[in-house]
């Protein structure tokens, strides 16, 4: 239990942008919904095996909480039971109880109920489009991009075009400092219209790359990006729409 939750918060709160995520489990699966409180970012993923102790919908808010509980040395080995309550017939999950190993070490992190957690995610969505380039980042290619950002900090977002089989991404215009390079080289497909995609949530996202064993971005002309993560545990899809620069 541990493990996933330390793995649900080093791919939410972590990035910076996220403190409210939604748990759907039941014995076939274990989904997940978030999305930024300014619209940036939808998150939806889904543990690569059912988590026996997560049963129901619920909300987890406050996940700076629950990471700094998690990080406590009492809980190195710590025992963590779910907490339910009955409510309207029903067995919901209420919440976590952390113990440390000899019981005389306690925190509580409560949940936020099923009803309140689909009123205030409502609107996380996301229909699906046509992806029209798609490449596998390394680590030398999210380098480059942090570098590129950094030389540009005055700019919140860069664009995003092909040239033949390479996808660019450009800082800036004509009336600014500004700056371009090649992220992908031998790409298939080609985008014909130049979106705009935020700096902080991709870069932040991309970090994650690093511990993760798998990572795919995907741009769509429909004004759509995707950068997915398996962090081994689960699959992370970042799903971002274009913006405005």
């Amino acid at each position: 239990m541990k493990d996933i939750l330390q793995d649900i918060v080093a791919h939410t709160h972590s990035l910076g942008f996220i403190e409210l995520v939604k748990i759907v489990g039941d014995d076939k699966q274990t989904e997940l919904d978030a999305m930024a409180e300014d619209r940036a970012v939808v998150v939806k993923a889904q543990m690569h095996k059912p988590v026996s102790d997560i049963q129901g919908t619920f909300g987890m808010s406050n996940l700076g909480q629950l990471d700094i509980i998690l990080k406590i040395p009492e809980y190195k080995d710590a025992k963590i039971t779910v907490n339910t309550q009955e409510r309207n017939g029903e067995t919901v999950p209420t919440g976590l109880h952390f113990e440390n190993t000899i019981g005389d070490f306690q925190n509580d992190y409560r949940f936020m109920s099923k009803e309140i957690v689909e009123e205030k995610l409502k609107s996380v969505q996301f229909r699906g489009v046509t992806w029209h380039v798609t490449i596998n980042p390394t680590m030398p290619d999210i380098m480059r991009l942090n570098h590129q950002a950094s030389a540009n900090s005055q700019e919140q977002v860069f664009t995003v075009t092909t040239d033949g089989d390479e996808l660019k991404f450009k800082f800036g215009d004509a009336s600014s400092h500004a700056g371009e390079f090649t992220f992908a080289k031998g790409i298939t497909g080609a985008l014909t219209k130049s979106w705009s995609w935020p700096i902080a949530q991709i870069t932040s996202i991309l970090k994650l790359q690093e511990k993760s064993s798998s990572c795919e971005m995907a741009f769509s002309d429909d004004g759509a990006a995707q950068i997915t993560i398996d962090s081994g545990m689960a699959k992370y899809q970042y799903i971002l729409p274009a913006q405005t620069k």
